[in-house]
């Protein structure tokens, strides 16, 4: 999937339109892309942009490595399994 066109709606919403890399394939979609919370706070803060601050178990889901996530640092205890 490529992003063919987006654009913003919102503050806090951007519309786009994705279509397949495969041409014989033709499909396309459009999807919706919203900010909801707040992960950590910016270092240059907007008075226009207020988010709820996403709770704990928000926070570490999002820091959960993936499979597909290279380690570019390696996490200390780690390196002596491998």
């Amino acid at each position: 999937m490529r992003i063919r066109t987006s654009e913003g709606t919102h503050i806090f919403l951007r519309v786009a339109y994705l279509q397949c890399l495969n041409e014989a394939c033709g499909w396309s979609v459009r999807a919706q892309f919203e900010m909801t919370h707040e992960m950590s706070p910016s270092g240059m803060a907007n008075p226009a942009v207020r988010l709820p601050l996403a709770d704990a178990a928000l926070r570490r889901s999002a820091m959960k490595p993936t499979d597909e996530q290279l380690m570019l640092i390696p996490i200390q205890g780690l390196e002596a399994n491998q």
